[in-house]
């Protein structure tokens, strides 16, 4: 019966250092054991130009990248993804897990680099229309814990070298959209120890397969 459900979008959010990519394998297999056919992708990125526009964005230059165009480069690549991947997926009836969508440009520019959040909202309502994600999942972290995980990777990309100041405000930002829809957002604390994290990411997933069926 899970498996013949319409197709659904859940996005994956989080700073830095929240264990996004340990838990996206997670949801993996919890989708595998459910037997539902699903599709993993990213953002910014996703199809071989969407990548192409990652790479000029997370790479330091000597010239600086103004906040506004960071935000255009971000939803001209999202437009590509859209097009590419998301909706011929979902179309398709594959699940669409994203590492990153909306939500991060509304946290990382709208409130990061202090663009506000009518910019962001502008520009999603124009190249999204209606499509939102059905559940996003934020994984959440202190800002120094997410700093000091960073710090581990070795040489840090443009965002990674960002001030404490700019992750509080991302972090703020994420609080305040899972506070204001409630019914797709779900909070994890993610400083806690693996097993707990997907413990809870496990009861989450189960709660909106039971919603669905």
């Amino acid at each position: 019966m899970i498996a013949e459900l319409a197709a659904k979008f859940i996005t994956l959010e989080g700073m830095e250092g929240a264990g996004k990519s340990t838990n996206l394998a997670y949801i993996c297999e919890f989708f595998d054991r459910q037997s539902i056919k699903y599709r993993v992708t990213r953002e910014p990125g996703g199809t071989e130009i969407a990548e192409l526009i990652r790479e000029l964005l997370l790479k330091h230059h000597d010239e600086a990248i103004y906040p506004m165009t960071e935000l255009l480069l971000i939803f001209a690549a999202r437009a590509q993804h859209l097009e590419a991947v998301i909706k011929p997926a979902l179309a398709n009836g594959e699940w669409l897990i994203s590492d990153r969508f909306t939500d991060a440009t509304y946290a990382y520019q709208g409130e990061g680099r202090q663009l506000g959040g009518d910019k962001v909202e502008l520009l999603e309502k124009f190249v999204q229309q209606s499509l939102r994600p059905d559940l996003t999942i934020i994984l959440d972290v202190p800002v120094e814990l997410s700093a000091q995980r960073v710090r581990h990777r070795g040489e840090l990309d443009r965002f990674e070298t960002e001030s404490s100041d700019f992750f509080q405000r991302v972090r703020d930002a994420y609080y305040q959209r899972a506070a204001a829809d409630p019914n797709r957002y779900s909070v994890i604390d993610a400083s806690r120890d693996l097993q707990t994290v997907q413990s809870d990411l496990h009861a989450v997933l189960d709660d909106f397969l039971d919603t669905k069926v």
